[in-house]
């Protein structure tokens, strides 16, 4: 994860650079009222990564030996969104961002002591998900420079996994997670105002709070966890009218 995000900034950067260096000597602002409006609209489009955080082993993996460790893995997902922005201030903005997670899924990756039927002593067990999510925002914004301007935020959300009731969830020896969760995010972004649209790219991270696992201590892949908690990292662009 730490490998993508690099990579992510990194490209972030270089298009930021490029674009202060291919408009320094520009001076005509496009929508140059833009921030004195009261409101605005647009929409999310995004690459979301994440995975679940065990916080804590339950004594019941130190009691039984059957399972001798257990990985969390991530995957990536495509988000998409709404976004609706109040302003606030100069520097401040309240924003409301709903969107659909689709096509991610978390997964753990066990050793076992045993081998199954293929003699395998690694055992995969993949959770698909489609998250809901319900983010409120705070932006504060920098001074716009021509047409260019930073702005970093922090907000709560709260998500509503739809996949937590379906057939695959509830199959034998799979770990069971609850239908909700809430958490806490931040982020930075760039605003690049377009004549028509302003472009937003942004890179946030998100924890959640609660514990999502549903503890059944009948299944041996769910009852070696005490906890887990969701962690996400996306890279979105915002179009903003």
């Amino acid at each position: 994860m730490f490998n993508l995000l690099r990579k992510q900034i990194g490209i972030s950067a270089a298009f930021l650079l490029v674009y202060i260096s291919s408009s320094a000597q520009y001076v005509e602002l496009n929508r140059p009222n833009h921030d004195e409006w009261p409101y605005y609209f647009g929409m999310t489009l995004a690459y979301t990564h994440s995975y679940l955080h065990p916080n804590g082993r339950h004594p019941y993996f130190l009691q039984n030996d059957s399972v001798l460790t257990a990985e969390p893995g991530s995957s990536g997902g495509i988000a998409l969104g709404l976004l609706g922005t109040l302003r606030l201030s100069n520097r401040f903005e309240a924003r409301f961002n709903p969107n659909l997670v689709i096509g991610g899924s978390r997964f753990f990756r066990y050793t076992v002591t045993y081998p199954d039927q293929a003699g395998q002593y690694t055992v995969d067990k993949t959770l698909p998900t489609t998250i809901v999510s319900f983010p409120f925002q705070v932006k504060f914004n920098s001074d716009r420079i021509n047409n260019f301007r930073v702005y970093m935020m922090a907000g709560l959300k709260y998500d509503i996994d739809l996949a937590s009731t379906s057939k695959a969830r509830n199959a034998e020896d799979l770990v069971k997670l609850k239908g909700s969760d809430y958490g806490v995010e931040a982020a930075i972004g760039f605003n690049f105002y377009m004549p028509f649209v302003t472009i937003s790219p942004e890179i946030k991270f998100s924890t959640g709070l609660s514990n999502i696992h549903s503890r059944d201590p009948n299944l041996k892949y769910s009852a070696i966890f005490d906890k887990l908690q969701t962690r996400m990292i996306s890279f979105s662009l915002h179009l903003e009218d």
